[in-house]
């Protein structure tokens, strides 16, 4: 009975240390993948060292937060131009 559960105990903790190897081991790994945040020509080199897709992903990354702050800018404006039209219709 008491050779059972010492069996299977060890093998519940075989198990919790083979996950957290695996976890581990993971991060280490996504550690290691090559970041290119922006492309500029301090980081060429490292740029063209990147596969085609990782290229791609970033190209279309930079593209969507350009897209946003440029949408965002022109909100801004927007309601800038509003306000001043207010101001200057209110003076009249």
């Amino acid at each position: 009975m008491i050779f059972k559960i010492m069996i299977i105990f060890f093998f519940v903790l075989i198990l919790l240390f083979f996950k957290k190897f695996l976890k581990l081991y993971r991060n280490k790994k996504i550690l290691k993948t090559k970041k290119v945040n922006s492309f500029n020509k301090k980081n060429l080199n490292k740029w063209m060292n990147l596969t085609k897709k990782e290229r791609y992903n970033l190209f279309n990354n930079e593209s969507i937060i350009s897209f946003n702050k440029r949408k965002i800018l022109l909100d801004e404006i927007r309601k800038e131009y509003k306000r001043i039209s207010q101001e200057n219709s209110e003076r009249n």
